[in-house]
């Protein structure tokens, strides 16, 4: 096979009827094996007024080995902390990702805090995936003069081994993407295609806990220390914003990543422009993933189907969990969920071709600091 392929293999989780807790949708989930070997999905429950929790559920599967469904299993997180509730009573726990981190032994959950301030990166971890210990929002050093503290900021994820620092200290590694003024699809769809981008402040970054995590105590976690710019928008179909998708997972070509690219399409009947959500392919190195080793010109999913252009937001498809199907004795087959229309989730099947596809890299590194 050549190159990446996603093959759709259905929906795994719609809105239950009658079920106030999923009144506005069910998206965005993260994914991780158990100590039993069973697939737990986290899907973002999202009440009325936008209001959202955690949830939990085990993934179904068919004869073929194919996720079909899920058993709905209760709440991993609601908003209960400061950082998660609003003065008027809104409020949100949004879009998590979760990652067993070897060096820690432990299950460690980012996602999206909805804080008085805006959205913020928060943490919680755990022995078994039921019982989450919350940790905190997550804060960043300046770097060369860029503020990450007191921005808006989502879309993370941690790396599940320890990642050398910009000084060669092993560290725990986390994904994110800073929402700097001016620098959400909704402000940038206002410029020209030819606009230039800022590589600074509309990046995909990756920062760096250099604390010990063998003697640091979890609170420690939270705090990264220094950073890499990743990746900006370079190709048409994510022109208008780039951001995190999938943990990190290892292959035998480097750690691989979902992320989603946003871009305008025309509205039919001439009714204006909306929204575009696709989904693209990064592999980073192994030894410093810093370093972009494939990019996919393309998107490898794009929205197609009735669930992914019709629901709460049309024309979007975004990835937010990856499971290697080692349990069936297919470690090159990775299945992604997705969020469908910010309303339901699907899941696509990815085997991971045995050579990276030739091509020049767009966007190259940037020296590390």
């Amino acid at each position: 096979m050549i190159g990446f392929q996603l093959q759709r293999l259905g929906l795994v989780m719609e809105p239950e009827p009658g079920n106030p807790l999923e009144a506005e949708g069910v998206l965005n989930p993260a994914a991780a094996r158990g100590l039993d070997g069973q697939l737990y999905l986290f899907p973002r429950l999202v009440a009325s007024g936008n209001y959202s929790r955690i949830g939990i559920a085990r993934v179904q599967f068919n004869e073929a080995g194919d996720p079909v469904g899920v058993e709905r299993l209760g709440i991993a997180l609601e908003p209960e902390a400061d950082y998660e509730l609003r003065p008027n009573g809104s409020g949100g726990c949004e879009d998590p990702r979760i990652t067993f981190v070897e060096p820690l032994q432990r299950y460690v959950m980012t996602y999206t805090a909805l804080s008085p301030e805006g959205p913020r990166i928060a943490l919680a971890i755990s022995d078994d995936l039921f019982r989450w210990q919350r940790l905190g929002l997550a804060t960043f050093r300046p770097y060369d003069g860029l503020e990450f503290d007191g921005i808006d900021n989502k879309d993370s994820s941690i790396f599940p081994v320890a990642v050398p620092d910009p000084s060669g200290q092993p560290s725990m590694t986390i994904l994110h993407r800073p929402l700097f003024p001016d620098t959400r699809p909704e402000e940038t769809a206002r410029d020209l295609a030819s606009r230039v981008v800022d590589r600074q402040r509309e990046s995909i970054w990756i920062s760096y806990c250099s604390t010990s995590m063998a003697d640091s105590e979890p609170y420690d976690l939270c705090h990264f220390g220094s950073h890499n710019r990743l990746a900006a928008p370079v190709a048409p179909w994510e022109r208008l914003k780039i951001g995190g998708g999938t943990p990190p997972v290892l292959t035998q070509h480097g750690w691989l990543i979902f992320y989603h690219g946003v871009s305008e399409k025309a509205v039919p009947n001439n009714e204006g422009r909306q929204l575009y959500y696709s989904a693209g392919v990064m592999v980073l190195s192994q030894e410093h993933p810093h370093f972009i080793r494939y990019r996919s010109p393309e998107p490898v999913l794009t929205p197609k189907l009735p669930q992914e252009r019709q629901g709460t937001i049309p024309n979007v498809v975004f990835p937010t969990a990856i499971d290697r199907r080692d349990d069936i004795g297919s470690p090159h087959r990775f299945d992604v969920y997705y969020g469908m229309a910010d309303n339901r989730i699907g899941v696509a099947r990815l085997h991971m071709p045995e050579r990276l596809p030739p091509g020049v890299l767009a966007d190259p590194p940037v020296a590390r600091v």
